[in-house]
């Protein structure tokens, strides 16, 4: 697939009007997913992939029916890896030394050196297994130590969730620290793309992947200038004033949140307690309505930053975007039926306008109370592709917005 060089990217609001989307269509890496290993890829299930892979195909659809162009991740990826530079740096970022040893770390090395961009793309996404390595040249005690089944490279199952790995914040893309062990790889892979993609190579950077952490479920845009960070399990207070302190001085933006919020599975990020659904409302975990709250941060005006104490977050949230109070849609009255649709992404939407959303199906209450709140849910299946926990928003990182 050949994807030309577009006008510059821009991301503004979580609002605006969609127009180019980044997603991963599930694939081999899914298929690695064992209930040996599935814990430690960060999934709690494992996923039927032919199916999943149907449920991707359903969303990029409706996206593309709404006028959205889909990017996908394997296509650029593999795009990048043709420039000589990038296949180098792609070869590093699979081998690791450390792990394997020299002599294995070199076979492996020489190895991914030689194949096409697309094999080491798949190799990249997909990992390889120790019966996959090249033929044994000589004694390798790290290949006779591990079973044929196990990763010498790993596998990247959470791909799926493109919104975790970058974000982009105005014309500049932010490259996630990932904080956990089985998704920092990712990283790297984003890293090529739009460090050698030539759609994307021109793109200025707000965020560096080696700082402290900070993952693109925990960012929201509220308004242009004005960005709500979760602070919690995958994002740090330190990532979030590193990024601050990024965006203030690059002019990108003048307000910036800091919410806490409680490190479980269920609330990894911030999008799956709120998202965006539109230009002054949100839809939101009932629970955390009156619980959640807001350190704001600004320039101090010398070059650093001013944080005031904590306040709560609806309010900090509005006063910082200029609005009289921002519109809350609960996911449901009742807490069991709140809590069920919470664990099943009833939050984690995904606007493609103001006032227009995809969601998943199967949070029935939720989408009710968005439409009756005059929201149009585009509504998907997710049986499978919610098996990692992400909904919509995980599952898709916004290229180009329209202003609003």
């Amino acid at each position: 697939m050949t994807i030309d060089v577009a006008p510059n990217a821009r991301v503004d609001s979580e609002v605006g009007p969609l127009r180019t989307v980044l997603l991963h269509r599930p694939g081999a890496e899914l298929k690695r997913l064992t209930p040996r290993n599935n814990d430690q890829l960060l999934f709690d299930a494992i996923p039927w992939v032919d199916r999943a892979q149907e449920e991707h195909d359903a969303f990029a659809e409706v996206l593309r029916g709404r006028d959205v162009e889909v990017l996908f991740l394997a296509d650029v990826l593999r795009s990048a890896l043709e420039d000589p530079r990038a296949h180098t740096a792609g070869v590093r970022a699979a081998v690791d030394s450390m792990r394997l040893g020299n002599d294995l770390a070199e076979v492996l090395s020489s190895h991914l050196a030689g194949v096409d961009a697309r094999t080491l793309a798949d190799v990249l996404m997909s990992g390889v297994t120790f019966e996959e390595l090249p033929a044994a040249e000589g004694a390798s005690l790290v290949r006779k130590m591990n079973h044929p089944h196990d990763f010498a490279v790993d596998p990247l199952p959470n791909l799926l969730f493109t919104r975790d790995s970058s974000a982009w914040i105005g014309d500049r893309i932010a490259v996630s620290s990932l904080a956990m062990p089985a998704r920092r790889r990712e990283t790297a892979l984003f890293d090529l793309v739009y460090a050698y993609h030539p759609r994307f190579r021109h793109a200025a950077r707000a965020y560096g992947a080696h700082s402290a952490p900070v993952e693109g479920g925990d960012v929201l845009l509220l308004a242009p200038g004005v960005l709500a960070i979760g602070v919690g399990e995958r994002t740090t207070a330190a990532g979030a004033e590193s990024l601050a302190r990024s965006l203030f001085s690059d002019g990108v933006a003048h307000t910036v949140l800091a919410v806490p919020i409680v490190q479980t599975r269920a609330t990894m990020h911030l999008d799956t307690v709120c998202t965006m659904v539109d230009r002054d409302a949100v839809v939101m975990y009932p629970l955390a309505r009156d619980e959640l709250v807001a350190y704001t941060m600004r320039p101090d005006g010398s070059g650093g930053v001013k944080v005031d104490d904590p306040a709560p977050f609806l309010h900090s949230a509005a006063e910082a975007m200029g609005i009289e109070k921002l519109r809350v849609i609960d996911t449901g009255l009742d807490p069991v039926t709140a809590e069920r649709e919470q664990w099943d992404d009833g939050n984690n939407t995904l606007a493609l306008a103001p006032g227009v959303v995809v969601g998943y199906e199967r949070n029935v209450e939720t989408n009710a109370r968005l439409e009756a709140a005059g929201i149009e849910v585009l509504a998907i299946a997710g049986s499978e592709l919610g098996s990692g926990r992400g909904g919509p928003r995980c599952m898709s990182c916004p290229v180009a917005r329209d202003g609003i």
